[in-house]
C-alpha cells in the first residue's frame, strides 16, 4: 500500500491501516523517543501516545512536506512533554555572553552510532537541546518557545553540549577530533511554524 493509500485509510479509522502506519513508522520513532528519555518503558509509553495523537490528527496533515517528518514532530513534542513533567528547563544554565563559535561540520565525519552513544550520556538539558539543534534541525527560536526558556539559554547549552562531547571524544583519541569546532552559524529570525494541535 503507498503511503497516501495508506494516510487515505487511516483517516477512514481503518484498523488494519492504522496498524500498518506503526508498524512502517514506529521503528524510527521509537529511537527519536529514545533520545530524549532514558528508560525503554518511558520510551514506549511516548511512543505510544505520540500514536495515538498521530491517528486521532490525521486530517492535520495536509500533505505538504514529508508524512514522517509531521509524525517525528508530533513524536518530539511528545518527548518534551514527558521530560517537561519531571525537568524544570527554565533552571538550566545561561552564559553571560555566548560568544564561541559551534559548527556542526564535523558531525559529518564521525559515526553516527559513536556521536549518538555518547550523546545518550550527556546531562539532560545539553542532550535536549542538541538533540534539537543539531539532529532534528529546530532554530534557537522555536527551542526557545517549546521547552520555555530564552534563546541565549538554547545557545548556551548546545555550546555547552558540544564541548562536553569534545572533552569525551578527545579521552577516546577520536579521528577526526580536531574537526570537531566550536563555532555556530548565524541564523535567520523566522516565526515558528504552528505547532500541532494534539487535542482532536
Amino acid at each position: 500500500m503507498s503511503e497516501k493509500d495508506l494516510i487515505n485509510a487511516c483517516r477512514q479509522c481503518d484498523r488494519r491501516a492504522q496498524q500498518a502506519l506503526y508498524d512502517r513508522f514506529a521503528p524510527n520513532m521509537f529511537g527519536v523517543c529514545k533520545r530524549y528519555v532514558k528508560t525503554q518503558e518511558d520510551a514506549e509509553d511516548v511512543l505510544i501516545e505520540a500514536f495515538f495523537k498521530v491517528l486521532t490528527n490525521i486530517e492535520q496533515y495536509k500533505g505538504e512536506g514529508s508524512f514522517e517528518g509531521w509524525i517525528r514532530r508530533i513524536v518530539v513534542n511528545e518527548s518534551l512533554m514527558a521530560l517537561r513533567k519531571r525537568v524544570n528547563f527554565s533552571q538550566m544554565l545561561e552564559l553571560t555572553e555566548v560568544d564561541i563559535p559551534v559548527t556542526t561540520s564535523a558531525l559529518q565525519d564521525l559515526v553516527a552510532r559513536d556521536i549518538l552513544n555518547l550523546i545518550d550520556i550527556l546531562p539532560i538539558g545539553y542532550r535536549t537541546v542538541f538533540n534539537l539543534y543539531v539532529l532534528e534541525g529546530y532554530k534557537h527560536r522555536e527551542i526557545a518557545q517549546i521547552m520555555g526558556i530564552s534563546i541565549n539559554t538554547s545557545k548556551s547549552q548546545l555550546i555547552l553540549a558540544k564541548k562536553r562531547l569534545k572533552n569525551l571524544l578527545e579521552q577516546i583519541h577520536y579521528p577526526g577530533i580536531e574537526l570537531f569546532d566550536i563555532e555556530e552559524e548565524e541564523e535567520e529570525v523566522v516565526e515558528a511554524p504552528d505547532k500541532i494541535t494534539t487535542k482532536p
